[in-house]
This record gives C-alpha cells, sequence and structure tokens, in this order.
C-alpha cells in the first residue's frame, strides 16, 4: 500500500518571510492560547526546558521555526541534530540557534532515520508535528518504533499533539480543524489520545500522558527492546 504524502503538512510553513509570524504568532501565540486552549508560555515551553535540561545529545523533529530550542536551557555544549521534511523550516531553526553544535537533516519522519542505529540521543521531541502527519493515528505512531531505536536507555521521547477524537473543540477549533484537515495541513480527524498511548506503551517501559486543552502532552522512557 503507498504511504500518505508528508507534503501538505509540511507546505504550510514554505515561505520563509512569514515563516516566524504563521509560526510564532499564530500558532504559539493566538490558536495556542484561544483556539486549542494549551498555553505555549504555560503548558508547552516549560515541558520541553523539563525534558532537554540535562540533554548532551538532542533530536528535534518537525522544527517549527526553533522557537523551543532557542527559548530552552540547554548546555552550550549540547548537541542539535535537526530533522524537518521542510528546508526553510531547518534554515530558519538553525539560524536561531548559533551558540548551538547543529546538524541538519531533511527528510520524512515517517521513514527511518537516515543515521546508524548505535547514534543515540538523551531527547527526542516532536512538538506540533503529529497532528501533521497523513493517515490513521496507527500509521503516525509507528515512527514511536524506529524513533526508540535512537533513544539512550535513560532518555525521553516527548511530544505535544493536537487532538481530533475524544476532545471538545470550540467552535473556532471546529471551524480550523475543518479547515486544516481539508487542505491536508492537519491529519487528526481521527487522533485520540488512546491510539497514540497504545503504541507508546508498547514501545516504552514509562510513558506519562495528561490532555491540557485539545493537546495531547507525552514524555515516555525506557525504550523496550
Amino acid at each position: 500500500m503507498t504511504s500518505p504524502s508528508t507534503a501538505p503538512g509540511a507546505s504550510i510553513y514554505s515561505a520563509p518571510a512569514l515563516l516566524r509570524f504563521t509560526y510564532d504568532i499564530w500558532v504559539l501565540g493566538i490558536t495556542n492560547t484561544w483556539i486549542w486552549r494549551c498555553s505555549t508560555s504555560n503548558t508547552l515551553l516549560p515541558f520541553f526546558r523539563k525534558h532537554v535540561k540535562n540533554s548532551s545529545s538532542h533530536l528535534d523533529i518537525g522544527v517549527g521555526t526553533g522557537y523551543f530550542l532557542a527559548n530552552a536551557e540547554f548546555n552550550k555544549d549540547t548537541e542539535v541534530t535537526l530533522v524537518d521534511l521542510n528546508p526553510d523550516s531547518l534554515t530558519t531553526a538553525e539560524n536561531r540557534i548559533p551558540w548551538l553544535k547543529t546538524h541538519s537533516i531533511l527528510h520524512d519522519v515517517t521513514k527511518p532515520l537516515p543515521m546508524p542505529a548505535s547514534q543515540k540521543f538523551d531527547s527526542i521531541s516532536l512538538m506540533y508535528l503529529l497532528h501533521c502527519l497523513p493517515g490513521p493515528t496507527s500509521y503516525k505512531a509507528s515512527i514511536f518504533r524506529h524513533l526508540k531505536e535512537h533513544l539512550t536507555d535513560d532518555g525521553t521521547l516527548f511530544s505535544a499533539t493536537v487532538l481530533g477524537k475524544g476532545v471538545q473543540h470550540n467552535w473556532a477549533g471546529q471551524l480550523l480543524m475543518r479547515i486544516y484537515n481539508r487542505k491536508g495541513i492537519f491529519g487528526n480527524l481521527g487522533d485520540g489520545a488512546e491510539g497514540f498511548l497504545e503504541v507508546l506503551k508498547e514501545c516504552f517501559e514509562d510513558v506519562e500522558a495528561r490532555v491540557e486543552g485539545v493537546v495531547l502532552v507525552f514524555a515516555a522512557r525506557g525504550p523496550r527492546i
């Protein structure tokens, strides 16, 4: 069976001049606060900072504009690998964290990473990426199976994603969900928390999750062999 295309979800951020406005102001500011009801400053940024604080090697997948990276509290010696399907996002994120040693990879995360299994990271983040991927929840969650191979034994994989099922969207959220899913920007109408958690618990020993507004926020540790 042909895999669903991830291009539409990535293409929305392909205008460099508008990227920071589109992502930082609209997505992380207005939309998170009033529509998804999951504050960037009160919930998502503290969550990100918590899980990268002691990381010496971080893998950031679906980098956006590099907002979370630029506002985290990394050790200056931390090495950061950026993975995205959009070259403009990679360039914007890399330019935003000049004090860190970075390596960028143009890649579709639904496919195994183009690196040896021996390459491990203390932290792996997928912030606001999963709801942009196409296909059923089981297809998206399957990426955890190859990502866990690149996590250190005591490392953490963490994410936040907008849900389409099992949550109560306000009127603005319902409108945006219809528009975004129709255009292929989102592919999350069938995404419920249980679908992600089922695969996470299969792949990891310890999974913590909660729903903030309509956003599933989770962290997983202890990759299963």
